[in-house]
């Protein structure tokens, strides 16, 4: 057994990590994948595992349960824009529940929404917020915990409007605050069963798929022939890749493009980020210079007078052991250590004595990467991570002179290492500045650009035939816009946008009672979509199929509870067909 458990990994490591372990080769509860969970690393690693386990990363998401409970605050209550209209959060019987109804003039109930909370996501450094599930599907719940003021309030995108409980958890979001997520690409909330393989961040996310390791480490491999190249340790590999570890998720950018076919959990630590997603960025000027730092980490990092002195030797991880997450209290004289590895004390130009009487004393990290409030999340702080000089310390030239000639419009954060100069594909340029025209508009003349030389190029690529059919559609050309659309419906796995499009392109060429089973087939596709259904009832009004529009009003209804206008539309429909 043992010569056939060697044969094996000698297998796993000729292909790289990639390939799968036989059933019969261990006995982990991943058998099939190529993950062996942060449990399996702890039999080896239970110091760090433990440390880990305690860091924020490590705490990222958990499963509601009454002992987590207990260290909850599990009540509270919150008011709508619409006065009418609350939302409360509430625990029984080991269980965490949000509830949102509202009131009528008389006093008495119109609805009452009632979901169960099955995870909470954060650590609680800011807070933390919960998930609810309906069928297939994952959602945000309509509150959150935020710290700072102890109590319950809107989660973050709440302030804009009620979602109730559908607002969708996207791929791109929970793959950075959960292990292992089985979330459908595409699926707009949609997850495979179970949701997660892992909860919280783990051991994998930074050191790249186990199971071949621990299979190696079990059979004796690593003392007979050294280091095993199957696990990634990021302080043995270069600056540039072991920052893409940290960018997959502490790099936002203006546009994250995933390249064709790869989704977010395609990305290998140790392999360059850029090979699964591509981070572009809207080149800042002097007279508008950057002005976020929410998830722009790196970038912000990237221009402190320490990382451009060290030769872009400095990473991440020069100042962040991810292993280790030292307490309020321990902070200030824990960097002021990662600091002095380059400064020395006289560095400084403010006078020790004067330093040490600050509170807290001697903090480098408190006067050069001081924290602000966050303008997108409510009672939340982030750290700047440009490690300024002094307060009012200007941009460096180099932050408005970060283009390429290949690129001239963009700034690509994450180029393959060596591979600075060359333009990302085409594609992806095209997703990109069509991710950017609504809030960049100049970019329309450059993404009709790159759309033209890929109708040259790549005619056939259900994207771009897409893409294609978007501007036939906004130029009124809308036969060539069907044309279109139904070639890339034809090509792939559909997109809902296709069908959303298509439907238009043929409402607008007479065609109505052709879009509605388009429509049909769009909400089959994202069902928790509000804007799809009511579209698809204007539609059924307009063809005058009254009983069928009635009929999506009450789903719609049953859905999105919340919305007054669309229940007062189906009372005066109900009330119109009764007999009189």
């Amino acid at each position: 057994m043992v010569v056939f458990l060697i044969s094996v990994v000698w297998a796993i490591h000729a292909h790289a990590r990639h390939t799968r372990v036989p059933a019969s080769a261990t006995q982990l509860q991943t058998v099939g994948s190529e993950y062996a969970g942060s449990e399996a690393c702890a039999q080896c690693h239970k110091e760090i595992y433990t440390q880990f386990s305690r860091t924020g990363m490590g705490r990222s998401m958990s499963r509601v349960t009454p002992a987590l409970l207990k260290t909850l605050h599990a009540s509270g209550s919150v008011e709508d824009k619409n006065p009418n209209l609350r939302l409360e959060v509430y625990a029984r019987d080991g269980k965490l529940y949000q509830t949102q109804y509202e009131t009528g003039g008389d006093g008495k109930e119109v609805f009452r929404d009632t979901r169960e909370v099955e995870w909470i996501v954060g650590a609680g450094e800011n807070g933390f917020g919960g998930l609810v599930k309906r069928d297939d599907y994952l959602f945000q719940a309509p509150l959150s915990f935020y710290s700072k003021p102890q109590s319950w309030g809107l989660s973050p995108g709440y302030e804009f409007g009620n979602y109730g409980f559908n607002r969708p958890i996207l791929p791109g979001c929970i793959f950075c605050h959960s292990g292992r997520p089985n979330a459908v690409p595409d699926g707009n909330g949609r997850f495979e069963n179970p949701p997660f393989s892992e909860l919280a961040i783990g051991c994998e996310n930074c050191h790249g798929p186990g199971l071949s390791h621990v299979v190696a480490m079990q059979t004796g491999f690593e003392n007979h022939q050294g280091h095993d190249p199957s696990i990634i340790n990021p302080a043995q590999l270069t600056p540039a890749l072991a920052d893409n570890i940290c960018m997959s998720c502490h790099q936002t950018g203006d546009a994250r493009v995933l390249k064709p076919g790869k989704d977010y959990t395609d990305f290998r630590p140790g392999t360059p980020l850029d090979n699964t997603l591509s981070i572009l960025m809207v080149p800042p000027k002097r007279d508008s210079p950057p002005q976020s730092d929410l998830l722009e980490h790196y970038y912000s990092m990237t221009l402190s007078k320490c990382y451009r002195a060290s030769g872009r030797g400095l990473s991440c991880i020069s100042c962040h052991d991810p292993h280790v997450e030292p307490s309020r209290a321990e902070a200030p004289a824990y960097f002021a250590k990662k600091c002095l590895a380059c400064h020395a004390e006289k560095s400084c130009k403010l006078p020790l004595e004067v330093r040490e009487h600050q509170q807290p004393p001697d903090d480098c990290a408190g006067c050069h990467m001081p924290k602000r409030d966050v303008r997108e999340i409510s009672h939340s702080s982030i750290t700047n991570h440009r490690i300024l000089s002094r307060p009012d310390e200007p941009f460096p030239d180099v932050a408005f002179q970060q283009t390429t000639p290949a690129l001239p419009d963009l700034i690509h954060l994450n180029p393959v290492p060596g591979r600075e100069n060359t333009p990302p594909p085409a594609l992806t340029l095209l997703q990109a500045y069509g991710e950017l025209l609504e809030k960049h508009p100049e970019y329309v003349e450059r993404y009709f650009a790159v759309l033209g030389q890929l109708e040259r190029t790549q005619p056939g690529n259900p994207l771009v035939q897409a893409a294609l059919g978007n501007r036939d559609l906004q130029a009124g050309r809308y036969q060539d816009a069907v044309t279109h659309l139904q070639r890339a419906l034809d090509a792939v796995p559909p997109k809902t946008v296709f069908y959303t499009d298509l439907a238009e392109a043929l409402v607008k060429l007479g065609r109505d009672a052709e879009a509605v089973p388009v429509l049909r087939k769009a909400i089959d596709l994202d069902p928790f979509n509000s804007v799809l259904q009511r579209t698809l009832i204007v539609r059924l009004i307009q063809l005058k199929d009254y009983k069928s529009a009635e009929a999506a009003m009450e789903s719609y209804v049953e859905r999105f509870p919340q919305d007054s206008f669309m229940r007062q539309m189906l009372a005066r429909a109900r009330t119109a067909g009764q007999p009189k």
